[in-house]
């Protein structure tokens, strides 16, 4: 199949979305696919990948509220290049402004829409979730909803990585959704790359001693990612125990999250780490922490399943999948004592299980046999 993904939120400099775009051009083509990312950029321009993979910019002007992105202001320069690329299945990757070009794109190609993203979650319930019910935040954003239900009419798969969150837009009148999990680099993450050492100097990094437990952090330092409210559950935690929190990210909330670590000895902030060190650093953990319930996959979370670590996770969203069979444990979303419980029960507890690691191979071939599917007239059920 030639498989084009209209990718609104690719960037060069982007995160979770480049590297997922990264890893379909290369596991689509070793699949046997033709994969053409179709994003906008500063320039019209062709990049190529490899054999049967490529990324296509069309002239757009930037974001204003992220200039690291661009956005398509012009449905018939879209409509336009889709004609040229005349795709055997088309992708829209954001549920917003970009899934109603596509589905209005008279082009006889089957599409799904993949939710990469979960705005109630990250923005709505997080803002008002203190205050007022889900239903009647739903109610509020009905606009949204309404948004999501018309569009889902229009293509034959809503694509979520969570059952979580699948459920939600089903129970939402969302039509046609379908859950395809993500899955970790393979080869990468294995319980074999515990490093005792490592663990170590973590440790007296945290200015604590190897007795102590290690738990790691691991994600974008931005809002809904809820790293203040992970510091206080483990502020609260060890009270109980001596434990250390080594976080690894960067972002925009970077000033504000060393504010709230204030001079804590015991919890430290580092650069992110990538491939073989940073899979060595979380092998090593004790456990991993996690506050953002609006993950659609929660790819850390899946790492450190793979890795042996056990995780401590909200309740909602797609972390919640990966605590299952022993994989470790929930609290309620948003809540830092529920949390601060979690972690001292998670620790004290000590019997997990590895998980047998689903791939992003697992994921890609997944999804396009669902896709091939639907164009050999099988429609997978929800």
């Amino acid at each position: 199949m030639r498989i084009v993904d209209v990718c609104a939120f690719y960037s060069p400099h982007g995160g979770g979305v480049r590297t997922y775009v990264e890893q379909k051009l290369r596991i689509g083509a070793e699949l046997g696919h033709e994969i053409v990312i179709l994003a906008p950029g500063d320039e019209d321009a062709v990049i190529d990948r490899g054999a049967n993979a490529r990324i296509v910019t069309l002239k757009s002007p930037r974001f204003p509220l992220d200039r690291k992105y661009w956005y398509f202001a012009s449905a018939r320069q879209l409509h336009d290049a889709l004609d040229g690329l005349s795709p055997d299945f088309v992708e829209a990757t954001s549920p917003w402004r970009s899934a109603g070009l596509v589905a209005d794109w008279d082009g006889a190609a089957p599409r799904s829409l993949v939710m990469h993203a979960d705005p109630l979650s990250a923005y709505a319930y997080r803002w008002f979730g203190n205050v007022f019910s889900r239903n009647t935040i739903d109610r509020q954003f009905s606009i949204y909803w309404e948004h999501l239900r018309r569009h889902s009419r229009r293509f034959d798969h809503v694509v979520c990585a969570n059952s979580s969150l699948t459920r939600r837009l089903a129970e939402g009148g969302v039509a046609a959704t379908v859950t395809v999990p993500m899955g970790v680099e393979p080869g990468r993450f294995s319980p074999a790359n515990r490093d005792r050492a490592l663990r170590a100097r973590m440790l007296a990094a945290c200015d604590l001693p190897e007795t102590a437990s290690l738990l790691l952090g691991v994600g974008r330092l931005a809002p809904e990612k809820r790293w203040p409210m992970v510091i206080d559950a483990v502020n609260a935690a060890s009270r109980t125990m001596l434990i250390g929190l080594a976080l690894f990210g960067e972002g925009r909330e970077a000033r504000t999250i060393l504010k709230h670590i204030g001079g804590n000895p015991h919890v430290r902030l580092f650069e992110p780490q990538r491939g073989e060190t940073f899979a060595r650093i979380l092998a090593s953990a004790d456990a991993l922490v996690h506050g953002c319930e609006a993950e659609t996959f929660c790819m850390a979370a899946a790492e450190a399943r793979a890795s042996g670590v056990p995780v401590v996770v909200p309740d909602e969203g797609g972390a919640v999948d990966h605590a299952a069979n022993l994989g470790g444990i929930t609290y309620a979303a948003g809540d830092p004592a529920a949390a601060a419980r979690a972690i001292v029960r998670m620790l004290k507890r000590g019997n997990h299980r590895p998980q047998l690691a689903r791939t992003s191979v697992d994921h890609f071939a997944d999804l396009f046999a669902l896709y091939e599917g639907t164009l050999n007239g099988v429609r997978r059920a929800a």
